[in-house]
């Protein structure tokens, strides 16, 4: 099966700095992917990348094309969702459904019309008129009535509160997805979508930490949680982190036989912004 993303040495510099650096990627189709890093580690830079928006070094090719010479064929088949903020606020309702299918022949008026009759959201009202809320609804109603094989959401739900952003991606998984699809997402809120994700990806100064599948991660890290007294027994085995909690000593291994491990305490898959703290404090 051709991958999605085959990226090669893959680089971008501003100036003397590395927003990507020398970047070796590949994903496949079918793939929900959380791209995850702190701010200016280089997320957006490489989406910029992988959506021809910027010019880069290396190899890249985004189903199969080349991003910087073929981004005209490549549009017709990605969408994408940044902060809701990019839609111009003079802009109504009825008229975005005009530009996005001027833009995608690949659009669905009557299927964006029937996403958009179980809102609030009135096609004769401006985006300025509408809350953050009902932007970010009609953003994904856009998006879900594109045809596009690969969908790029750099921060979609950024200033959402919690119902909506619950909301926002129990719909993205109802009404979009499928194995013939690919979804990349960048956010801050990693506890809210790790239970989305088939794919996990750590950038830290435009470098690649950590390039795992879900199973992958579940296989290879745990997190052992133990009292003061197997704290030195624990630190023996070398962890990746150790923090504390409570009293409790919480301790981040890998590629250690859990059976190692139960006689020290309780021992659980770390949860995605865990082991986001303990790899990105390893690599610093």
């Amino acid at each position: 099966m051709n991958a999605v993303i085959s990226a090669h040495n893959l680089s971008k510099k501003y100036g003397k700095q590395y927003a990507v650096n020398h970047v070796d990627l590949e994903i496949k189709p079918g793939r929900i992917v959380g791209l995850i890093g702190p701010n200016g580690a280089g997320k957006t830079t490489l989406l910029k990348a992988i959506l021809g928006l910027t010019p880069f070094e290396g190899e890249l090719r985004v189903l199969g094309l080349d991003p910087s010479s073929n981004r005209d064929e490549l549009m017709e088949q990605i969408s994408f969702i940044a902060d809701v903020a990019v839609l111009p606020g003079w802009i109504k309702v009825w008229q975005t459904l005009d530009v996005v299918a001027g833009i995608h022949s690949n659009f669905n008026r009557d299927k964006c019309l029937g996403f958009l009759s179980k809102t609030k959201i009135g096609m004769q009202k401006k985006v300025k008129e509408l809350s953050k809320g009902m932007i970010a609804q009609l953003h994904l109603a856009l998006v879900m009535s594109i045809d596009a094989k690969f969908l790029v959401l750099d921060e979609p739900t950024l200033g959402l509160d919690i119902l909506y952003r619950k909301t926002f991606y129990t719909n993205l998984l109802n009404y979009y997805f499928d194995e013939g699809k690919t979804i990349i997402i960048t956010t801050h809120q990693v506890e809210e979508i790790e239970h989305i994700l088939t794919d996990l990806i750590f950038i830290r100064e435009g470098k690649i930490v950590l390039d795992s599948s879900m199973e992958e991660v579940s296989r290879d890290y745990i997190e052992l949680m133990t009292s003061a007294e197997n704290a030195t027994a624990a630190r023996a085995l070398q962890p990746l982190n150790e923090t504390t909690s409570f009293g409790k000593h919480i301790f981040l291994f890998s590629d250690i036989p859990q059976s190692s491990l139960k006689e020290l305490g309780e021992t659980r898959t770390p949860n995605v912004a865990d082991l986001f703290v303990a790899i990105m404090g390893e690599n610093q």
